[in-house]
């Protein structure tokens, strides 16, 4: 109750008042044009690609069915989320891109300029890939039966203007609106997903696909997995940091102390998006190289989620993947020598920790050990639905990529919102 209570008393607020509007107006903007169909490609047709096939589920969860509907969203914000992790890791790796990064204001944006460039690049090119690769078959064609190049370049960009306007959407929503415009997009693209999830399974019971008890099992187990993901998602080890004190001329600075928040899952859902494209690499190329072959057979039985032995496989490649990018991530974000350096620059340290060496030796040692958690975490979440629709074959449509996401967005929307409202003496519910 306390989280309505918090968004009533914000509706109150005028000015927070007209973000919420904005945000919604944005995200009814960005329904409405997941259902507006791309031009040029052949329904029917496009129907039977799609049938039984479940290799470009994560896809069409992020879009909210626009990638199996071919609309004008079809590809969604995941060009601008690839662009934005390859700018981050070339940050690291690129010393002229690493002293753009702490330039402050100025340096952001021009960061945030070479992500869109690099968002419109990769999504022409992944358009290019569905129109003559995937949606092939789908595309119109003259009466001789070959392809009409105005269709495809018609086909091709207005994907790529698609993408593009989701990025100018998600931008406004992040000056005008209230939360993180690409997140609530795909937020938004998540939530819509979740009716057609509960009906699928409702209707698995009524055609007893299953039994009662699996339905009854599935639900509290469901409902057990969001409430430990809100737990995790919000646990940090604080690690207590005391600063000396120091004279500067007639002034007393420092004496405080303070801590350093380490979350459990400090990598957040990087290390699953990661995993999952390495994993999803030999599907998808079975779809240009034909499922009928050795290669095709090979990757079916062996690779898939749908596979047998394929199921087992692909969950224990899908853990190890994701416990290791889990550590590359976090060890890439969190460097431990800047921030034993920075704190003994400021005179800061950890009591009974000498400076230096021994602060990072600490801080390693506290981070191997947290970041397990937090990787162990990620790798069940992520491979639960997977094992669960296949022990009780209900028809699970939103995974465990999906649920961290939604669960992360939510609670930072209501961070923010909670933020404005403490500003205004209120009191919120996180």
């Amino acid at each position: 109750m306390g989280m309505f209570e918090t968004l009533g008393k914000a509706w109150k607020i005028p000015d927070i008042r007209r973000k919420m509007i904005f945000t919604l107006l944005m995200i009814v903007v960005f329904r409405l044009g997941a259902n507006v169909p791309v031009p040029g490609i052949n329904r029917d047709v496009l129907a039977e690609a799609f049938n039984g096939q479940g290799l470009f589920e994560i896809f069409d969860l992020f879009s909210g069915g626009a990638f199996q509907n071919f609309t004008i969203f079809a590809l969604s914000i995941t060009p601008y989320i690839t662009a934005s992790i390859i700018l981050n890791l070339l940050t690291i790796a690129i010393p002229r891109l690493e002293a753009l990064s702490r330039e402050g204001t100025e340096g952001k944006k021009k960061i945030a300029q070479y992500t869109r460039y690099l968002t419109v690049a990769l999504a022409f090119l992944q358009a290019i890939g569905l129109t003559v690769g995937l949606f092939r078959q789908a595309v119109i064609k003259n009466p001789d039966g070959s392809m009409n190049p105005f269709t495809v370049i018609v086909v091709v960009v207005t994907l790529t203007a698609g993408t593009a306007f989701l990025m100018w959407l998600g931008e406004q929503i992040n000056e005008y609106g209230v939360g993180n415009g690409i997140s609530l997009i795909i937020f938004a693209g998540i939530i819509c997903r979740a009716p057609g999830a509960i009906g699928g399974a409702l209707r698995d019971y009524s055609t007893h696909n299953v039994s009662l008890i699996a339905l009854i099992l599935f639900s509290v187990f469901a409902v057990a997995v969001i409430v430990g993901t809100i737990l995790v998602q919000q646990g940090q080890r604080r690690i207590p940091v005391q600063y000396a004190k120091r004279v500067v001329g007639r002034k007393m600075y420092g004496g405080q102390n303070t801590h350093i928040p380490i979350k459990v899952n400090q990598a957040g859902v990087i290390p699953v998006i990661f995993a999952l494209s390495l994993l999803q690499f030999p599907l998808t190329i079975t779809y240009f190289t034909g499922s009928t072959g050795g290669f095709g057979r090979f990757v079916e039985k062996w690779l898939s989620p749908g596979g047998d032995p394929g199921v087992w496989l692909y969950t224990v490649f899908n853990i190890l993947l994701i416990i290791f990018f889990t550590y590359f991530y976090t060890a890439v974000t969190f460097n431990v020598v800047e921030v034993s350096d920075n704190m003994r620059a400021n005179g800061g340290f950890i009591p009974g920790i000498r400076p230096g060496r021994a602060t990072v030796e600490y801080l390693n040692r506290v981070m191997t050990r947290i970041t397990f958690v937090g990787a162990v975490f990620l790798a069940v979440i992520a491979t639960l639905p997977t094992l669960i629709q296949q022990f009780t074959h209900l028809n699970i449509q939103f995974g465990g990529t999906a649920l961290l996401i939604a669960v992360g967005v939510a609670l930072d929307t209501m961070k923010q919102i909670e933020s404005q409202m403490v500003m205004r003496n209120y009191r919120g519910f996180l």
